[in-house]
């Protein structure tokens, strides 16, 4: 009897423990196929993954761990019928990227258009949250409509939640977001305030208010491309650091930048191990600057010389390209990069291209990443737009930015090093720890014309010979415009081979390594927005 008992006992559990089990199969059945598959398949078709897909094809196999995979909406306003979908349109968890712990939410368009509810803003809130707690970096894959109108301020709430965890785990955690899809009104926001967005061409599109809006306010026609795609934001906003021909570049590029950066602030980034000699010598720096001052050359060319195999991250690229902004490595380490284009307005600094550098040297300060300055500046950009846009509040950003971070800092002088804009390229008078300058460095006030011209009016006027202002501009340069007089004072640390760049960074890198810069103790400084 006590062992029919049993039996059916056992049997009842068994049975029990199998429905359970059926349950939890149709329940991740469901919350896999999110809005169902008639809308997995449009979103294939516009050549767009599904949420757990674009995780899969970021993280390393089989490493996600999902959380509040059976999150339902509160809301019984939903959809015309009040449907409702497990994960409540985002999917949200953790894994690796090359074996690091990364946290993650992506966006699931087949649920309500990617729109934001308060569940869907609650789970991110908290993956946000573990994300700070673990020190890992939290990447965002953005494919949403904005605010779920159907939740109302329940959604503009979630929101702002969201974005009160940006700005906390700003210069804490790096924080990258991936734009795969249309992104509007409190979709945007966001993504703008973390360290890196992503785009995809042709497909990833960001703007506060969409085309019918624009349309309908302003009387103005504009596609979904030509007001938020992804060459407006790389090329004219700025809003983008990296344009992708597809989501698989997307995540290739993703993963390699997080190879240069390190999980959190308290963290030093990974080192790797060197694969090409830090006594490297560049022989082809040596003849590369032209002789005549005013003549271009690619500063991509001297970065490329000097950094390991020849291999560097643009950040960027194709927003005010006057100045470049980049990670590498030097025998292993990573470096952020920051140098003047020549063949870009003459290397000159403007609005665009201060805004850039300084924000790329305060992100590169709070995660440890040492600052290398190339410089070949004539100067801030002059002119009437300039001055009028604000050149002289967004100039001094760069001066801040430069002034402010405590990272290792060295400078190399290729070339120009003119007026203020010298002091605000990483200067030994803005604290940097290490200057060095090739032989044709000139530094100086202003260029030898507007000098001779100023220094020489009266003369210009009584001899307007061109042969007198030839003299005196030939008696300026070799006075003033040369290195050594700013090695003297020691202005300049030393002055170097050309070929000797890379061994000369190496080896300062390696003598900072522990560098230590103590300030004054305050809330935070009030940057010039």
């Amino acid at each position: 009897m006590e062992k029919n008992d049993s039996g059916t006992m056992d049997n009842e559990v068994s049975s029990g423990m199998t429905r359970i089990v059926d349950q939890l199969n149709t329940m991740n059945e469901s919350a896999n196929l999110g809005g169902g598959k008639t809308r997995i398949d449009a979103q294939h078709h516009r050549g767009k993954k599904t949420a757990r897909e674009r995780i899969d094809a970021l993280l390393d196999r089989d490493s996600f761990v999902e959380i509040d995979k059976f999150a339902l909406s509160g809301s019984e306003e939903n959809g015309k019928s009040g449907e409702k979908y497990y994960g409540d349109g985002v999917v949200t968890g953790y894994g690796t990227i090359d074996g690091r712990a990364v946290f993650i939410f992506a966006h699931d368009f087949t649920v309500f258009g990617g729109s934001l509810g308060e569940v869907f803003g609650r789970k991110i809130n908290k993956v946000m949250d573990l994300s700070m707690k673990a020190g890992a970096p939290i990447i965002g894959l953005c494919d949403s409509g904005g605010a779920r109108i159907q939740e109302g301020v329940q959604s503009l709430a979630a929101y702002s939640e969201i974005f009160f965890r940006n700005t906390l785990a700003s210069g804490v955690i790096p924080q990258i977001s991936g734009i795969l899809g249309p992104c509007a009104g409190g979709a945007v926001y966001s993504p703008a305030m973390t360290d890196f967005v992503f785009m995809v061409d042709r497909i990833g599109n960001m703007f506060i208010t969409g085309p019918d809006i624009v349309r309908e306010a302003l009387g103005q026609d504009v596609t979904f491309e030509q007001l938020g795609g992804a060459e407006v934001h790389a090329t004219k906003s700025g809003v983008a650091h990296f344009v992708s021909e597809n989501e698989e570049d997307c995540f290739s590029q993703i993963r390699k930048l997080l190879s240069f950066l390190p999980s959190n602030n308290s963290e030093f980034p990974p080192m790797v191990d060197a694969t090409d000699s830090p006594t490297r010598a560049n022989h082809v720096l040596d003849t590369l600057i032209p002789h005549e001052s005013d003549k271009p050359y690619d500063m991509k060319s001297v970065i490329s010389e000097i950094v390991d195999d020849h291999d560097f991250l643009e950040v960027q690229s194709d927003w005010a390209p006057n100045i470049i902004i980049a990670f590498a490595r030097f025998d292993g380490k990573s470096v952020g990069l920051v140098a003047n284009q020549p063949m870009q307005l003459a290397g000159a600094l403007d609005i665009d291209s201060s805004n850039k550098a300084a924000r790329f040297i305060r992100f590169c300060d709070s995660f440890n990443i040492p600052v290398i300055t190339l410089v070949d500046v004539p100067g801030y950009m002059p002119g009437v737009d300039q001055e009028s846009g604000g050149i002289i509040r967004h100039g001094s950003k760069l001066l801040y930015a430069y002034c402010e971070a405590t990272v290792p800092k060295i400078t190399i002088i290729t070339r120009k090093a003119y007026g203020g804009a010298y002091c605000a390229m990483g200067s030994k008078y803005s604290k940097a720890d290490l200057n060095f300058a090739w032989p044709s460095a000139q530094l100086a006030v202003m260029g030898p014309e507007g000098a001779v011209k100023i220094l020489y009016r009266r003369e210009l006027e009584t001899h307007p010979d061109q042969s007198f202002k030839d003299k005196a501009v030939e008696e300026y340069t070799e006075k003033f415009l040369n290195p050594f007089i700013a090695a003297e004072r020691g202005i300049i640390d030393s002055v170097i081979f050309p070929r000797e760049t890379r061994y000369q960074i190496v080896r300062a890198l390696s003598l900072l390594s522990d560098k230590s810069e103590q300030r004054p103790t305050k809330k935070h400084g009030n940057i010039p927005l």
